[in-house]
Parts: structure tokens; sequence; C-alpha cells
């Protein structure tokens, strides 16, 4: 039996503090797959002391985690240029960039298209699972044309959003690449094609050949709201059929555009599909002009006040800032909320603005918050010099205060996440953080209002509704005792 080096992974994945063998991917992930099967391919043919792995932003940003070899982080799109100078300083060595459908078909399209074009001598394993996983289930380049996603609730309307991008058939027009493929790892039959072509796509690095793209075709089960069985099943039935699996070009096997020409002449014969009218947004959206939710009213009396929610993700940071931003849309105040996060949304440092005003707003960003509230030390020392004059701090009292505040600005320390483990739910520290608002009069809004954003928010698990309306009531009675 092959031990656990040999196979190419380390022995332990010293993540977030803590040494497992657990991954961080979901059940049933697609790149849980393919990171066991880079790493068995790099072993077996004993390239580990050669290769040099660039890791994306996205799900496979903490392959370094598990792969036993050299890696670089690029920046998010960024991986095919960080691997076009790894590969020009380090000739010798064998450079692999793993990428996404966001890091390569969407912000680093370019970067990667261009170093194809070039013939830059590494190789790209471009996973396309059909949409962003890592933040949520977004859109992509990839999504199929009906397909549901978050940012697409009705399905993929090429009216608005355009057709799926295929990478592989975009590529094959190129001179340089030498070899171009696509995968998939929906089945046994499938994971053991895709592990040939990994392997074909290390031989060609290893031997410097030029450049090769090899996309593999990945299901998502959170995100499909599937299991693994139905992920696997939509992956082979629905994304096959959109991307077809095969080998487009391997010049030193002879498989050239040229000597594939029933491929391009299929290809030309491809119908172009037209981009329908759509009427209006109401048609669009399928709803009639009378909707319930009320429209933001204009009033230029209400002036404008920005917010900064920070902490780490996890600590319901970004549902914070979302009350806030739904109970002035209940207001009818024109209201934006705009997250932000680092690789891991879980655990990693998470931030959200908000911004409320009597009249339309013109950017969501928040340079300097009238009100800032810290769950974190880290988060609260790069915030809290920003906060304007009259402006309002509200930090967790386990935060060492090792920064005043600017001149003009209150700080209030407010036991949160210790008020949630009295209370006997942890995970309610938010909800603290809420009844601080109220208590405090920090937003300017309704009590009213912010308690049915609370319970608006749990909207999903409605047996936790009344537990924290209770929790918000306990906590600002505390605070307002204190």
């Amino acid at each position: 039996m092959k031990t656990i080096e040999q196979k190419g992974m380390y022995q332990k994945f010293p993540r977030s503090g803590k040494d497992t063998r657990v991954t961080h991917y979901c059940a049933g992930c697609g790149h849980g797959i393919v990171n066991k099967l880079v790493a068995e391919c790099c072993a077996e043919m004993g390239l580990q002391d050669q290769t040099i792995f660039v890791d994306p932003v996205g799900c496979g940003v903490f392959t370094y985690y598990y792969w036993d070899a050299a890696h670089i982080s690029a920046a998010h799109g960024r991986a095919s240029a960080a691997a076009t100078g790894v590969s020009r300083a380090r000739p010798d060595a064998v450079t692999i960039a793993y990428q996404g459908d966001g890091d390569l078909g969407a912000i680093g399209f370019n970067n990667a298209f261009q170093a194809a074009s070039r013939g830059e001598k590494f190789g790209c394993i471009f996973i396309n699972n059909s949409l962003y996983g890592m933040t949520g289930g977004q859109m992509a380049p990839t999504t199929l044309e009906g397909e549901k996603t978050t940012t697409t609730p009705f399905g993929r309307d090429p009216a608005l959003t355009g057709h799926p991008l295929h990478v592989c058939e975009v590529f094959n027009q190129l001179q340089a690449p030498v070899y171009i493929a696509r995968v998939s790892v929906a089945d046994t039959k499938r994971i053991l094609q895709c592990k040939a072509a990994i392997k074909r796509l290390f031989e060609i690095q290893r031997d410097h050949k030029g450049y090769a793209l090899l996309e593999i075709l990945a299901p998502c089960p959170t995100n499909f709201r599937m299991d693994p069985l139905k992920a696997a099943d939509f992956c082979k039935n629905e994304m096959e059929t959109e991307f077809p699996l095969g080998t487009f070009r391997d010049v030193e096997k002879g498989v050239t555009p040229e000597a594939i020409g029933a491929q391009h002449q299929a290809s030309a014969a491809l119908e172009v599909k037209s981009v329908p009218h759509v009427a209006s947004c109401a048609e669009l959206f399928g709803v009639s002009d009378g909707v319930d939710a009320p429209p933001a009213e204009d009033d230029p009396s209400v002036p404008e006040r920005r917010f900064k929610f920070a902490g780490y993700g996890g600590q319901g940071i970004l549902s914070l800032g979302i009350c806030v931003a739904e109970a002035a849309r209940l207001e009818k105040r024109h209201t934006l909320w705009f997250p932000s996060y680092g690789p891991e949304q879980r655990g990693g440092s998470a931030s959200c603005s908000v911004v409320v005003s009597g009249t339309p707003i013109g950017s969501p960003t928040v340079e300097h918050p009238d009100v800032l509230v810290c769950m974190n030390q880290p988060s609260y020392e790069r915030f809290v010099g920003d906060v304007k004059k009259g402006g309002i701090v509200i930090v967790d009292a386990s935060v060492p205060i090792t920064k005043q505040p600017p001149e003009g600005v209150k700080l209030y320390q407010v036991p949160a996440i210790q008020m949630a483990e009295d209370f006997g739910v942890p995970k309610a520290a938010n909800t603290m953080m809420l009844a601080a608002l109220r208590a405090f009069k920090a937003t300017g809004l309704d009590d009213a209002h912010l308690e049915t954003a609370l319970c608006a928010s749990f909207k999903k698990k409605p047996q936790l509704v009344e537990k924290n309306r209770d929790l918000l009531h306990r906590a600002e009675t505390a605070l307002l005792n204190n």
C-alpha cells in the first residue's frame, strides 16, 4: 500500500490551527476528487520536488494545506499571470495553475487567454462547476441557460447575461497551446479518464512542451441545492450537454484543429442564438406593477448615515448589516448593503458596509463610517481610526482597546459574545450587537423595524424567530440597566 507521502498529500492539514485529515470542501464537491487525483499524479510521476502550484482565490484557495509541493498564492484572477512569472523564472520547474469559474472564466479570463496565446510553459487546471461556489453560488460565465443561482433566481437568461462561456472552444482557436481537453469527475469512469488527462498535463509540463489547459466539470452539491448523487447526475446530464467532453488538441499525439476538421465543421454549423427583447423589469422578474415591498421615498431631510460592521466570518456580521439595511428599507429609505471578506468567508476576516439615506445613494463603499461595530481586534484596529467625528464605535468587550477612537467619537464596549454564551446561544452574538444598536440609538431607525428585520432574517428557520426576539429584548434590557 502506498504511504500518504507517496500519494502527494501532507500527513496532516494544519488549517485554522487544527491538525486534521479533513479538507474544507463540502461533501460531494468535485474539488476534493480533483485534489486527490492531482496529488496522486504528481507523486506517482516523481514530480513533487519539481512542481510549483499557483493557488487561486475561491474554493481551491487552500490547496497549499493539502498538496505536498511548492506553492504560490495569487490574487483573484491572476493565477495565470503568476504562473507565467513562475515558469519564466524557473523554466526547470513544473508549473501548474489551479483556477475556477470566476478566477479564470471571469476576472482572470484575459490573463489566462493571453498566456495561452503566448504559449507560456505551464499547465492550467480549470474547475468548471457552473457557478461561484465559495461566495454563495452566484452566476458564473459558465452558468447554463436556465440554471438557477443566487443571482439568477429565475434561471440564467441570455437576454440579460449572455450564453455560457465555452473556455476550451475559445482557447482552441489559438495557435500556441499544445494540449486542450475537457473531462469530468461525475462518476468512476469519468474520474479515471480525468486522472489520465491530469497525468498528460503533468507529462507536457515535465517535458516543457508548452501551454496546456485541462477543463474539469465538477459537481457542487451545496450550491446546486442537491445531494451528491443528484449533483453528479446534473453534471452528466446537463453540464456535459452544454460542455461536451473530449480532447480538443494534443499536438504530440497528432490531435490538432486541422486533424479534427469535423469538429470545426460542427462548430461552424452552430446556430447563432438571437437575444430576445425584454420589455420591462416587471416582465423580466414575472411580477406585477404592485410589488409588496415598499419603494424608497425621497426625503432630503433625512441625512445619509454610513455603517461598518466587521469581525470574523461566522459571527453573523454580514447578517447584522442586512438587518440594519432591511429596517431602513421598511422605513422607505434608500439603502445599500455591500459585503467584503477574504479568501475564506467563514473563519476569515469579514465586514460589510451599509448606507442609509433619504435620497438616492451614489456608492455603497464606506470609508468613514458614522457607526462602527466590531467583533474582533483586527477589525477594531483596522477601522476605528476611520470613524467620523461625532460617530459611534461599538466593540465587543473581549477586544483590547489598543487604539483610541478619534476625538469626538463615542466608544461603547459591549460584552456581546459573553452575553450570548450566558443566554445559552453562543451564535447569537450578532443579536446582542443589534440590541446594543437599539439601546444606544445608533441607527436612527425605528426599534420596531429593527426587530421586524431581525425576525425576517430567520425566515428559513422559523423556529429561531421567537428565540432571537426574546434574546434581543433581554440583551437590550441588560444593557440599559447597566
